[in-house]
């Protein structure tokens, strides 16, 4: 046959095809732990060139990986063997008009999530997912990892926002199910079997997503809780006063603020007291007429009068309102600015979330010493960013990585959690799964791989075993 780089050098053109020194941006994962040169990497301007990708990899028997921003923390969009061609949506970046009667707009996986929300924004319309890397992050990506963010307690993971999908199969033909509307119980949901998929069903190629009106008003507050077990009552207890508009609900440590003021000078810190546990709650609403100050204020006193809440402050602005958000938000790039660090994405019953982190915290320091544990995260949701750092003085983890990884995965499954709670599993928590998930699971994951692509082409090692 044509050799294949020969074939796709064709189809894209100089644009459209890259290798060598061209594809090494492509090339690694985001934290750089996987990956390996590809053949090249492909970039269609339209479905029919993913489709044409295919066809190519098909013949040449090479494997396909999907690639979106390349954001992910698992190593799912990235070549494990040199014989691989990534395809990547970048190029795919088309934004359609939003229909606001429907609630809806049409995009093309390779958009960006921050250009999505900037395009809404004249229209008084939002798209409800909202994460730190939004500035690169594409909806492909999304929809492959099942993205969750500080808004799933309230909207849902992305399988909540997408109502129709166009995806390229494993056999280069094309699925089209852009349909427009909530309830369509014809059948199996394949829009839903796609989101968490991690590509390895196939290509998404274009989306169907469900839109909100942007809210009128919004309220916030940063508040210091007594405790972890404080903040998971407080957050009970705001669920049933603020309900339906309780829009945002995050915690974080003492450890990760000071990480974080200490490497982002620009961060400010506003209250009088420290505390070992914050909050950050946003209500938020698309009436003007609904009192969201006073409903906050009034929680505030009654946490206050529990003993729930040692400090806190209401927002004054929107501008106060953004850097109490920021104090949430760069939680994560002051650890990393620390130094080594490793990442656990853990999901718990809300109101499991104390006693996971306390009994979390007995298990790291059993492994080593004085390691520094930095959990953050989306209390209305139970997903804790249970996140490492080296004791003091120290800058890896003796080589228990391993160990920190099976224990907490572990305690998190017998808590009735999931040791993947939005980063999904990829390459790197495949052994993770089979140790805590049962065979029937697993095997059920494996049969529908082996049937959507009985020839191992799209994504082959990722969520399941490669077939061997």
């Amino acid at each position: 046959m044509t050799d294949p780089t020969i074939a796709l050098r064709d189809i894209f053109g100089p644009k459209g095809w890259l290798s060598g020194a061209d594809a090494t941006p492509y090339q690694r994962d985001w934290l750089d732990r996987y990956g390996v040169a590809p053949l090249g990497v492909a970039r269609p301007a339209n479905t029919a060139e993913v489709a044409a990708v295919i066809a190519v990899c098909l013949e040449a028997g090479l494997q396909v990986v999907p690639q979106g921003g390349n954001t992910g923390l698992c190593g799912g969009a990235v070549a494990a063997e040199p014989n691989t061609v990534i395809v990547s949506l970048s190029r795919m970046s088309a934004i359609g008009e939003p229909d606001r009667e429907n609630g809806s707009i049409t995009v093309e996986a390779g958009v960006v999530l921050a250009a999505l929300h900037e395009a809404l924004e004249p229209h008084g319309l939002m798209f409800p997912m909202h994460l730190g890397a939004e500035g690169s992050a594409r909806i492909g990506g999304l929809i492959g990892t099942n993205a969750g963010g500080s808004q799933a307690f309230r909207y849902g993971m992305m399988q909540d926002l997408v109502l129709g999908l166009e995806v390229v199969t494993p056999d280069g033909a094309v699925w089209d199910g852009m349909r427009a509307v909530q309830k369509d119980n014809a059948g199996y949901q394949l829009r839903k079997l796609f989101c968490g998929a991690e590509g390895t069903l196939g290509i998404v190629t274009r989306a169907v997503l469900r839109l909100h009106p942007t809210p009128r008003q919004q309220a916030g507050a940063l508040l210091v809780m007594s405790d972890f077990a404080a903040a998971v009552s407080f957050g009970a207890f705001l669920r049933a006063e603020a309900g339906e508009f309780l829009s945002g609900l995050e915690f974080f440590s003492d450890l990760g603020l000071e990480l974080a003021l200490r490497h982002l000078p620009d961060l400010a810190y506003q209250l009088e007291t420290r505390g070992d546990v914050y909050l950050l709650v946003e209500l938020a609403s698309g009436s003007t007429r609904v009192p969201l100050d006073d409903i906050l204020n009034s929680a505030l006193e009654w946490g206050m009068e529990e003993g729930l809440v040692v400090d806190g402050a209401l927002a004054a602005s929107g501008a106060q309102r953004a850097q109490f958000w920021r104090l949430r938000e760069e939680q994560p790039e002051g650890q990393r600015l620390e130094g080594e660090q490793l990442k656990h994405d853990i999901s718990v019953p809300p109101g499991a979330i104390a006693r996971f982190i306390e009994a979390g915290a007995t298990l790291c320091h059993g492994i080593l010493p004085g390691v520094r544990i930095n959990p953050f995260g989306h209390l209305g949701d139970g997903n804790i960013h249970y996140n490492l750092s080296p004791p003091e003085g120290r800058a890896d983890f003796d080589g228990k990585a391993g160990a920190f990884a099976e224990a907490l995965s572990a305690l998190a499954t017998r808590m009735g959690g999931s040791f993947a709670a939005e980063h999904g599993l990829g390459r790197a928590k495949i052994a993770m799964a089979e140790a805590n998930r049962g065979l029937v699971e697993r095997d059920l994951m494996a049969r529908l791989k082996g049937a959507f692509d009985p020839l191992g082409v799209m994504n082959a090692g990722v969520l399941v075993r490669a077939a061997k």
